[in-house]
């Protein structure tokens, strides 16, 4: 008898198995739910928030876009450092430049490891040419659009803008333009089936059935070789010698000796004034971080650049995207000519502590928490926002160099891996935070993941389920809502938006991510 009891038992134990487990799936608790039903919700909230605004084809608005850009070489960065028989360094060190492979070792694992973003300028062209004839045959290398004015402007036109980038490019460069860019030749009704360049004026892109082609003129020079940037991608989890990265990100190093001088910015600001923007992005100026300019030659081309900001349209809307920036007297000199004529500035969450240590008084940031919390950040905004508009008021009650008074800030955005937060002022010119909010954390995935569909089973959410709006203490705690992820609240004369992301865990790229994430968000504020 007990033998035929253990046969029965062998022979219906995984039916009854089978059976419990079906029992748990159907009497479990709600709060237990499968972690890809939550995604799949706030997915199509975040959608939803998002589809509620769109681009008019009516009207679409222009935008202004300066300057530089140049061609990425993508790489596997730790593949590439073996490749070249560069060691793992057991001293990790911050450098404001490179100029030697054990220099590079030792930056690249001090950003490494907390998985930062970094870009260097390298000072040896031999190194650096080394680096770039390696990569061009490394398994799985790819060359994009590069630079923060094209990337942000090839997205923006992707949205459906109308766009007038600055910059000097090589004809070579049209090859890796977005293929969403379309446009017709200037005083020409028909479309054109291929890219191509037309002199240093017009850039273009569409097919032959295009119907409502988007403009996309460049204003600049023709140089005969491209910038390079090489661009040291690595994943979460990766591993180079003693060290693992904590998430997945990008360590940037160039040898550029065009984009440093802002050389289309005359011809960028001629056809400004035919093309009437909606908005002015400015950007690309951490290529001046570090480069060896003469005496006064820096100071002469922000002068210029704040003169060109300062003279736009008071009803035009003018916004600066940070980047990594560790040499402090150009930080200085951004406060003193760009920052002043921006009412809107963009940046992630390695600048922003960047740049308030530098409001404050204090020495830059070089290295900051790559997973801040979202009380943290949005502390840290309200200082940039108290302490930039402060300055505006004091620097309004007398006039600078050009009669022109500084502009209040009045949009703020901040993207991290977590989540995305905008600050904007009550009344200014800026529409739909929510929305825009949800369409930046919806393009950090599309193009961290390389598409545009979301998928759900290639994401996950690291934002808290709950948050403090401040460190404070007694400060309110807004719970995470699947069916509403965008939660917006009003402070003082601002409202506040924050909206998780859905963290792509295939990772295709990170180059890049900032600038499509403030473009996306920015196209349905104007």
């Amino acid at each position: 008898m007990e033998g035929g009891g253990r046969v029965s038992w062998v022979k219906y134990g995984p039916v009854v198995s089978l059976f419990v487990v079906l029992l748990a799936v159907w009497f479990r608790s709600p709060d237990d739910a499968v972690p890809d039903d939550r995604l799949d919700t706030v997915l199509s909230s975040l959608l939803r928030a998002e589809g509620k605004v769109g681009v008019s084809d009516v009207a679409k608005p222009k935008v202004a876009i300066g300057f530089g850009g140049c061609v990425d070489l993508i790489v596997d960065g730790v593949m590439l450092l073996n490749k070249i028989g560069v060691p793992p360094t057991d001293q990790p060190l911050h450098h404001d430049y490179i100029e030697s492979e054990v220099q590079l070792a030792q930056s690249f694992a001090y950003f490494f490891a907390p998985g930062a973003a970094a870009e260097r300028f390298m000072l040896n062209d031999t190194l650096f040419s080394e680096l770039v004839e390696a990569s061009r045959d490394l398994p799985g290398n790819r060359w994009a659009v590069g630079g923060n004015a094209p990337v942000m402007a090839s997205r923006m036109a992707t949205e459906g803008c109308d766009i007038l980038l600055g910059g000097s490019f090589s004809p070579d460069f049209t090859d890796v333009l977005s293929p969403h860019i379309t446009g017709t030749r200037p005083k020409d009704t028909y479309c054109y089936t291929h890219l191509r360049l037309l002199g240093p004026s017009c850039l273009l892109r569409s097919h032959a059935a295009c119907t409502n082609p988007t403009i996309f003129l460049v204003a600049g020079n023709i140089i005969e070789e491209p910038d390079i940037h090489l661009i040291l991608e690595y994943p979460s989890g990766a591993s180079w010698g003693q060290y693992t990265s904590r998430r997945a990100n990008r360590y940037i190093v160039h040898s550029d000796d065009h984009n440093p001088y802002l050389d289309s910015m005359a011809e960028f600001a001629e056809k400004l004034k035919d093309f009437e923007p909606d908005l002015l992005v400015v950007g690309g100026l951490q290529m001046m971080d570090n480069f060896p300019f003469q005496a006064g030659e820096r100071d002469a081309l922000l002068s210029r650049l704040s003169g060109l900001m300062a003279s736009s349209s008071p009803s035009i809307g003018v916004h600066f995207e940070m980047a990594s920036f560790v040499e402090e007297s150009i930080m200085e000199d951004l406060l003193h000519y760009v920052i002043p004529h921006a009412d809107s500035l963009g940046m992630n969450e390695q600048e922003l502590p960047n740049l308030l240590s530098l409001l404050k008084g204090t020495n830059i940031t070089v290295l900051s928490d790559p997973n801040p919390r979202v009380a943290t950040v949005l502390d840290q905004m309200r200082e940039v926002y108290r302490i930039v508009n402060q300055r505006s008021k004091d620097a309004s009650e007398e006039s600078d160099t050009y009669g022109a008074k500084a502009k209040p800030l009045t949009r703020l955005h901040v993207h991290t891996l977590a989540f995305q937060a905008m600050i904007v002022t009550r009344g200014s010119q800026w529409k739909n935070t929510m929305s825009a909010t949800a369409k930046a954390s919806l393009t950090a995935n599309r193009h961290v993941c390389g598409s545009d569909a979301i998928d759900p089973s290639k994401a996950r959410l690291i934002m808290d389920d709950s948050f403090s709006v401040s460190r404070q203490e007694g400060s309110q705690r807004i719970p995470l809502q699947e069916s509403r992820p965008v939660s917006c609240w009003d402070e003082e004369d601002y409202e506040i938006c924050v909206a998780p992301v859905l963290v792509c865990t295939e990772v295709y790229q990170t180059a890049g991510g900032g600038d499509n994430i403030s473009a996306a968000g920015l196209v349905l504020q104007i």
